[in-house]
């Protein structure tokens, strides 16, 4: 690991309380980069934004943030340029799911799930969109960076709400990256597969609920025989290189991508 890779970019990162937020955070910090943690979870975020500062490589903040929050996802970006003095890279990682089948979605599960995953990413592009346009387009490129899935490429029965959310996810990256490329700002993305965290984890329970199995952990096991060609499920650590690929110059001449990171489910 190169530990000057990420050195002088300021990245705001939501959803960093667990899961790939998290691991994303600490992986960028050792490689230079200075990260604002956003999370509903402000124990989490304080937590894991300790452990960066404790290691001593790049430097962490923490800030309550709740994405479907116009003001909150602002105050994150100024929170972020008044610790590092400007922003350089926002990755929205925030998201939710709750599966229920077709006919059982209601109102209040599609809501909820659109306002955080789709609306909540419109709010956090836009609002570090203007800081960065701010900053003056000769001290970018500025990088968006959003968290797709498997499912913005294809719907799954039992997660239809959650499967818009994240085909909404691939308009933004498509439209963002035209809107926005005038101002020297690139809208990227990557789209996870079956990934072990405390989502997922919840998830699993989830779908033992509904029906989808009959026991809890054989979603992930299941997957992975029949849909994953590496056989396996993934971790966060399998996530975090075309994250940090993505925040860093190697990235500059892209821009309107959907990276799949999914063990081969989904063949574009």
């Amino acid at each position: 690991m190169d530990p000057n890779r990420l050195k002088g970019k300021n990245i705001l990162i939501t959803g960093a309380a667990q899961g790939m937020g998290a691991c994303n955070a600490e992986y960028f910090a050792a490689q230079g980069a200075n990260v604002c943690l956003g999370d509903i979870n402000v124990e989490g975020v304080n937590e894991v934004a300790r452990r960066i500062n404790a290691a001593g490589n790049g430097r962490a903040i923490a800030v309550k943030l709740d994405v479907t929050s116009r003001a909150d996802n602002a105050e994150a970006v100024a929170a972020t340029v008044e610790a590092f003095g400007s922003i350089n890279v926002t990755l929205l990682n925030a998201g939710i799911n709750k599966p229920l089948m077709f006919l059982d979605i209601t109102e209040e599960n599609w809501d909820m799930i659109m306002n955080i995953n789709a609306k909540g990413q419109l709010l956090g592009m836009q609002e570090a969109a203007k800081q960065f346009i701010k900053q003056g387009k000769e001290n970018g490129p500025y990088k968006i960076i959003n968290v797709g899935s498997i499912v913005s490429r294809q719907a799954f029965l039992d997660v239809v709400p959650y499967s818009a959310s994240k085909h909404a996810t691939l308009a933004l990256i498509n439209g963002g990256a035209k809107a926005l490329v005038e101002h020297n700002i690139t809208v990227n993305g990557y789209g996870p597969g079956v990934v072990r965290t405390e989502l997922w984890e919840q998830l699993d329970k989830d779908l033992v609920k509904i029906g989808m199995f009959e026991k809890e952990g054989q979603s992930m096991d299941h997957l992975a025989k029949t849909m994953i060609l590496m056989k396996r499920y993934s971790y966060p650590d399998d996530v975090r290189g075309t994250a940090a690929f993505l925040c860093s110059p190697e990235s500059d001449y892209m821009t309107g991508q959907l990276i799949m990171i999914d063990g081969g489910m989904i063949m574009q």
